[in-house]
């Protein structure tokens, strides 16, 4: 259950670092946009963290 968790989230975040990225570049930014990306990368690692919670299954 802890992958589907891990894996929202993940996207959840990934989704808002791209907003958050896209209004700091129209805004023209930097912080907003450095802040955004970080929060992308976030999100891609809490979903690669469900996808190996997912292979390991019940071992972990």
């Amino acid at each position: 259950m802890g992958e589907l968790k891990d894996t929202v989230k993940g996207l959840g975040n990934e989704i808002a670092g791209n907003a958050k990225q896209a209004i700091g570049k129209a805004r023209k930014d930097p912080a907003q946009q450095a802040e955004g990306k970080a929060q992308e990368l976030k999100g891609e690692a809490q979903q690669g963290l469900g996808k190996v919670k997912g292979a390991l299954g019940d071992r972990i």
